[in-house]
């Protein structure tokens, strides 16, 4: 049994909470400048450069990549030969988000009563915890500030199970094209298939961690990821729907066995500043 003292997750959910938020992942980054090789629309080339300005600027000067500094997502793969000790696990996050938005000067955007009085609470806690236990004695921390625009546009739907791949293409270049210019394409696209309504939704926002270019392992899932990007950038929306052959840098697939009454399918998409940053105890 391997023995980890909270203060140390708290630690480093500061400091991913600072860094996600300020850094580019160096695979976003690959992917936008591969795209503006292929981009034939002018204007939508114009839009790829000022992208990658921002994201320079903010490097160089350490400011954040956009003012919406999202949602705390964070996820814990904790090993289950791992013992917590020194507080709360659930404490110790909120206490880190806590500490790197005030320490990152970012923008607070979380409110408490959601359909009444929508105070701001201040620190953007509380944070959106997942947890799952894994094998072994390590835990892995994955964070993700989710901004607003991308996050408003998930959906999701449960169709009837004959209706198969063609109506999970459709739905997602639907939800893509209703999306148009709120998610501030080009976008990093995940979408859950099978379990119930919440495995979906659930899936469709850890596929979000995966590398640009990153398969699914399974050959069939693999060739599903493929045809959704082609399909997405058919739409010709474009970067911030202007328009042009760039509308995804990528689409993740996850899957899950479901009933046999059911084809859930959930959508969840994230913009051209696709934060995210990890770290392992």
């Amino acid at each position: 049994m391997r023995t980890i003292d909270v203060a140390e997750v708290t630690e480093t959910i500061a400091r991913l909470a600072i860094e996600a938020t300020h850094f580019l992942p160096e695979d976003v980054e690959q992917a936008i400048r591969a795209a503006r090789e292929r981009e034939r629309s002018p204007l939508a080339v114009q839009i790829i450069d000022e992208i990658l300005e921002n994201a320079e600027v903010a490097r160089r000067k350490m400011l954040p990549l956009c003012q919406d500094t999202g949602t705390a997502v964070v996820y814990l793969e904790i090993g289950q030969d791992v013992h917590f000790t020194g507080g709360y696990l659930i404490d110790a996050v909120n206490e880190g988000v806590r500490r790197g938005y005030q320490e990152g000067y970012l923008r607070k955007s979380i409110v408490e009563r959601p359909f009444s009085a929508r105070k701001n609470t201040g620190d953007n806690t509380p944070a959106v915890i997942h947890t799952e236990i894994v094998p072994g004695d390590r835990v892995r921390i994955r964070f993700m500030p989710k901004g607003g625009g991308c996050e408003n546009m998930s959906r999701y739907q449960n169709f009837l199970p004959g209706m198969g791949k063609r109506a999970i293409i459709d739905f997602v270049c639907e939800t893509v094209d209703i999306s148009g210019g709120n998610p501030c394409p080009p976008l990093v696209i995940g979408v859950g298939v099978g379990g119930t309504a919440e495995k979906a939704m659930a899936m469709a926002k850890h596929a979000l961690f995966r590398k640009i270019g990153e398969r699914n392992p399974d050959p069939e899932v693999a060739e599903l990821e493929r045809e959704l990007l082609e399909a997405v950038n058919a739409l010709g929306v474009g970067p911030q729907a202007v328009g042009g052959t760039t509308t995804a840098l990528d689409v993740f697939v996850e899957t899950y066995p479901t009933h046999i009454t059911a084809l859930p399918v959930a959508v969840n998409i994230q913009c051209h500043s696709a934060r995210t940053k990890e770290a392992v105890l």
